[in-house]
This record gives structure tokens, C-alpha cells and sequence, in this order.
């Protein structure tokens, strides 16, 4: 054999495994479990059928946590959970997974995928990325760079759970590291994202159990529910924020006879909008 023909076939050779190793870094991450702020890890069991392949998963953000978080505790690490990131999970996500199972004709895993933006490329296969309790988020440069590839290429970022002046600030501070030069605005009624499935013309504030309980339906200074996103060049909303709302407790308390179902009914149906209207536009 020429030398030629052999490093004809070395080359050839090393294409197939630099292939072969970019696939599997592409491939995503294994289904994993933390504990969360309210609920330790294995407390909510799992569905029997959670392992099964299907077309869409529903991605929870995790972040690292400003330093006086609500959810924060000394020393601990929230790449392992028990953290900001964890709030109202895993039974928000899995009450909210029968909805859009029983909902849409989308085939949804029927557990959620924890997403950590330092795990490679691993964001990059889910379409739809869920982030709650932002107010005290503090993203890494890097996880900004990540996060703005992120939605630049198509991916949709949901905000919830955040409440008044303190909390948009907070928020405010990691996403303009990721979207400098994209204002936030209102989302118009007539926006595509409330019509996709359900016409959503009326909303209305979503407090959460807490405020339920209470009484008190908003936290700090967070009296008026605001929908607020930021756009693309296309005119594609990237990022919904529900500002002054807990939809995550609407999907947590879904089967609760004592929290109102107004409140569910909204809160579901707007994750619905939000994941049709990503998967469409």
C-alpha cells in the first residue's frame, strides 16, 4: 500500500472519530434528580414510564445564586440543587407535564431535564428552557455567552416567579449581560404568543399558594402582573418573562381543592401558549 493510500485512509479514519466524538458531546445529558428548596430528592416519586424517549422535554434552568438568595445556604453548591433554581420542583414541572400531555399532541417526557449552561452544549438540545425565582439569578459570563447563543439559534426562555423593584433589578443585571443591546418590553395582546393555543387577551395576576394562604397576593412592591419579552431581528419572542405572577405555583397547586382554579387555569394555559408559540415561530 502507497503512502499516499495510507494516509488517505488515516485521514478518513480521524474524520469518522472527530465526527463520531462531536455527536456524543452533542448528545444530552442523562435524566437527573436534585433536592429542591421544598421538597428533597426522591419525596416526589417518579412516573413509571420517566424514562421513555420522546420528542420533547421540559428543561428547568439551573443558576448560581446571588449571595443573600432567598434560597441559599452556607456552603452549598447549587450545581447539587437546594438552591434558587429549585424552587417549586420537581412536582411544579411533573403537574404541569400531565397538562401538556393531556393538552397538546406534543409526546412530552414525563419528567423534567435540570439544564446547567456550564454542561457544554447540552442546552442546545432542548427548545423551550424554564427559569424561575430570577430575581436572584447571577449567570456567569460565560453562561450569559451561552444563554445568548442559546436564544439567538432558536431557543426559547421562559422567566417566572420574580416580584417588584428589587427582584427586576437582579434580574435585569444578568440579562443585560446577555442581551446588552435588546430592550425588554411589554408583550402586546395581539402577539401570536397568546393566541398560539388558547386566546389570552384577559390576564390576570397569578399569586402563589403563599399568597393564597396569606392573603397577600404579590410579594415586595409587585402589586401589578406584567408580560414582558424581548424580541429577535424576526420579531420572534426569545425570552417571556411573568413578572408579579408565580405560574410555577399555579402548576404546582393545580390539584389542590384550596387554591383557585382561575389561577391554574391561567397559569397552565400560558406554559401552553409559550411552548406551542417556541416550537412554531
Amino acid at each position: 500500500m502507497s503512502w499516499r493510500r495510507t494516509f488517505s485512509w488515516l485521514a478518513c479514519g480521524l474524520s469518522v472519530l472527530t465526527a463520531l466524538y462531536a455527536a456524543q458531546r452533542n448528545l444530552p445529558q442523562p435524566f437527573r434528580e436534585y433536592p429542591g428548596d421544598e421538597y428533597h430528592e426522591g419525596q416526589i416519586p417518579l412516573p413509571p414510564d420517566f424514562e421513555e424517549k420522546t420528542e420533547w422535554v421540559f428543561a428547568r434552568l439551573m443558576y448560581p445564586s446571588i449571595p443573600d438568595a432567598h434560597f441559599r445556604h452556607a456552603g452549598w453548591d447549587w450545581t447539587k440543587g437546594h438552591s434558587s433554581w429549585t424552587n417549586d420542583y420537581p412536582r411544579a414541572d411533573r403537574h404541569f407535564l400531565q397538562a401538556v400531555r393531556r393538552l397538546t399532541r406534543l409526546q412530552a417526557r414525563s419528567v423534567e431535564q435540570p439544564v446547567n449552561l456550564d454542561d457544554k452544549d447540552d442546552v442546545f438540545n432542548y427548545p423551550w428552557l424554564y427559569a424561575v425565582f430570577v430575581g436572584e439569578w447571577q449567570l456567569t459570563d460565560m453562561q450569559a455567552l451561552t444563554l445568548r447563543e442559546y436564544l439567538l439559534r432558536g431557543g426559547f426562555l421562559m422567566c417566572d416567579d420574580f416580584w417588584g423593584t428589587v427582584d427586576w433589578n437582579v434580574f435585569q443585571n444578568s440579562m443585560k449581560r446577555i442581551f446588552p443591546d435588546r430592550p425588554i418590553v411589554e408583550i402586546p395582546d395581539g402577539d401570536a404568543i397568546f393566541h398560539t393555543v388558547y386566546d389570552l387577551d384577559n390576564r390576570y395576576q397569578v399569586p402563589g399558594e403563599w399568597g393564597v394562604r396569606m392573603g397577600v397576593p404579590f410579594r415586595n412592591d409587585g402589586y401589578v402582573a406584567h408580560w414582558r419579552g424581548i424580541y429577535d431581528d424576526k420579531g420572534r419572542v426569545m425570552v417571556a418573562m411573568a413578572f408579579n405572577s408565580d405560574l410555577g405555583d399555579s402548576w404546582e397547586w393545580a390539584d389542590d381543592p384550596e387554591y383557585p382554579e382561575e389561577y391554574s387555569a391561567l397559569g397552565i394555559r400560558v406554559g401552553i401558549n409559550y411552548i406551542v408559540y417556541s416550537m412554531t415561530h
